[in-house]
């Protein structure tokens, strides 16, 4: 098995992919257009934010599996992987503790003016006058959308600061924000109109896209700041462009929508010209701590892949087929068995679905559990059931 890896991952991680017994392809510098030629010998590939998109899941003829080595999976083409047969898994809350300290981070440093501290300083400018002016955060009430395993770093965080908070999530009931002692608001608008500072932390999906909307942003009071370290998508970049521009708002982010996909070299941007925006580089990830720990989990993946068969994470597995039908054969556990079950329901058109077979103790019998596409005729149940020395039992579930 060959495993590609496409962007950086600690030398840790790729050491204990060569010590599982796959060869490893380590190519950090690797951008879309790269992927996109095909990756004729990969069996695995892993990434971190480079594009896998249509072009590459189709040139890659012999790609089983890509791992995203963190958790949001927007930069990967997932109706092109399920169509291609392709596993697509990720890395879920293994850099939460890194982007909740950045998400801090911003905050302080919007209050208290730090970038512009230090240009200023390295410009041969002493300011103490204008910087003297920070609000400060005790007190203040910070807005939180979305309380996944980010949020949550997040919440814990600012309440050591002595920050009042108010969140909104699709999971969030008001008694679970009870027991986290915060403050439970129905919609997103709502936690912005309570809020001093608004931050984000939902993954990118449709639901989600531009959910920071226009609305919820005019909310904000004036003089509020807006933290994004989630996905540049979930927020009407236009609307927070103007905001910020106008003066009202000021903003703390992570990422934009027109940042560039390479790793350095030159950029563009409208925030750019706005003094009141602080910019990261998409770091929010980006600590040691948590590459190890997202490079270690990537890593499992692959592992239990090449051992089992089996993907933990798997992100693009049908939850619920909607088979009418279920089969369940109980039967010897003996070569050609399966395949002639399958064999008659074949003969009758009729598609299995999802199967899962399961070996007793002793290895002697087994039990094979098929989700079927249509019920089978008597004839055919019957087929099946007296197959000498093969099949235990066969019995027709209605689902």
């Amino acid at each position: 098995m060959t495993v590609y890896v496409a962007d950086k991952l600690p030398q840790e991680a790729i050491d204990e992919l060569a010590k599982i017994g796959v060869d490893v392809h380590f190519n950090p510098a690797a951008k879309a257009d790269d992927l996109d030629k095909g990756l004729t010998d990969a069996d695995v590939l892993i990434v971190r934010s480079t594009v896998v998109s249509e072009s590459c899941i189709k040139n890659s003829p012999r790609l089983m599996l890509i791992i995203r080595a963190g958790a949001g999976v927007n930069t990967i083409d997932i109706e092109a992987a399920s169509n291609s047969g392709i596993y697509v898994a990720n890395c879920p809350g293994k850099n939460s503790i890194a982007v909740a300290e950045l998400t801090m981070g911003l905050i302080l440093s919007l209050d208290r003016f730090l970038a512009d501290n230090v240009n200023d300083f390295r410009n041969g400018h002493w300011n103490k006058a204008t910087y003297s002016k920070a609000d400060g955060l005790y007190g203040k009430t910070l807005g939180v959308i979305g309380t996944g395993q980010i949020g949550q770093e997040v919440i814990k965080r600012a309440k050591s600061f002595g920050l009042d908070v108010i969140a909104w999530s699709r999971s969030l009931t008001p008694e679970r924000a009870e027991t986290m002692e915060i403050k439970y608001a129905e919609t997103p608008k709502e936690v912005a109109d309570h809020s001093d500072i608004l931050t984000v932390h939902l993954a990118m999906t449709p639901d989600t896209k531009e959910i920071i909307s226009k609305e919820v942003l005019a909310a904000l009071k004036d003089g509020a700041c807006f933290i994004n370290t989630a996905r540049a998508g979930v927020v009407d970049e236009d609307a927070l462009y103007e905001e910020v521009q106008s003066g009202r708002l000021r903003a703390g982010l992570d990422l934009l929508s027109d940042e560039p996909e390479y790793k350095k070299g030159d950029v563009e941007s409208r925030f750019q010209e706005l003094e009141n925006v602080y910019v990261s580089h998409h770091i929010g990830a980006s600590t040691k701590q948590a590459q190890l720990s997202v490079a270690s989990a990537a890593v499992d993946i692959v592992r239990q892949y090449l051992a089992e068969g089996r993907v933990e994470n798997w992100l693009n597995r049908c939850e619920h087929t909607e088979a009418p039908w279920k089969l369940i054969v109980r039967h010897f556990d003996k070569p050609g068995v399966i395949a002639n079950v399958m064999s008659e329901l074949k003969t009758a058109d009729i598609n299995a679905q999802e199967l899962e077979n399961v070996i007793f103790e002793g290895k002697n019998t087994a039990c094979c559990t098929i989700q079927l596409d249509a019920k089978p005729s008597e004839e055919t149940i019957n087929s099946i059931r007296t197959r000498q020395n093969e099949v235990i039992s066969a019995t027709l579930i209605e689902n």
